[in-house]
């Protein structure tokens, strides 16, 4: 699929998330569930790679978020993709919260999706990634300085924009887009030499 087809599915997505969080926060049950299956694979994916491989955790770090998210869902307002980064940022602070208390550093995570926007035949990215299975994935981007992994994990693996991932982190967008292109760049560079 292009980019162009990649972005409409995206946006569709997001539409319909956003959808699905309105009808949620008026108190439809089967909404919220809709929310949560577009949101979840994505927030688990990230949330592995702050706190490593054990999915365990990290499924329990975002059932903690989800019952947060569920909790605080009526102050939330924005559309689909606000609603991710917003879940993206509960989850963040549930999981440095488990690092605090596992006296452990979070493990280096950047994904940037800005690496999307370099100019070539092939998306970068796509290409290192669906030459591998996921936890191998999670294990290449924990290689990662931090800032990178986390920016790669934000921007593909939860699908935010620069802009939002840059609210999660609390940096500027531009610093973002930098840090993911960096990983993904040292993510084909590794995958490159490995196949």
């Amino acid at each position: 699929m292009g980019r162009g087809g990649e972005l409409r599915r995206v946006r569709a997505r997001d539409e319909e998330l956003g959808v699905a969080v309105a009808r949620a926060q008026e108190g439809d049950e089967t909404a919220f569930a809709v929310a949560y299956r577009l949101v979840q694979p994505g927030l688990v994916g990230y949330l592995r790679g702050l706190v490593g491989h054990d999915g365990e955790v990290a499924e329990d770090i975002a059932a903690e978020a989800w019952l947060e998210i569920a909790r605080d869902l009526g102050r939330f307002r924005g559309d689909g993709a606000g609603f991710r980064g917003w879940t993206a940022t509960i989850a963040r602070h549930r999981a440095l919260d488990h690092l605090r208390r596992q006296k452990v550093r979070p493990r280096p995570s950047a994904l940037e999706q800005d690496m999307l926007d370099l100019p070539g035949p092939h998306s970068t990215p796509e290409q290192a990634l669906e030459s591998i299975s996921t936890g191998e994935a999670l294990a290449l981007i924990a290689g990662l300085p931090r800032d990178q992994a986390e920016a790669v994990l934000l921007r593909v693996v939860v699908g935010l924009d620069a802009s939002t991932a840059a609210r999660v982190l609390g940096k500027r967008p531009g610093a973002v887009r930098t840090a993911a292109y960096r990983g993904l760049r040292r993510l084909a560079r590794q995958l490159g030499g490995s196949r």
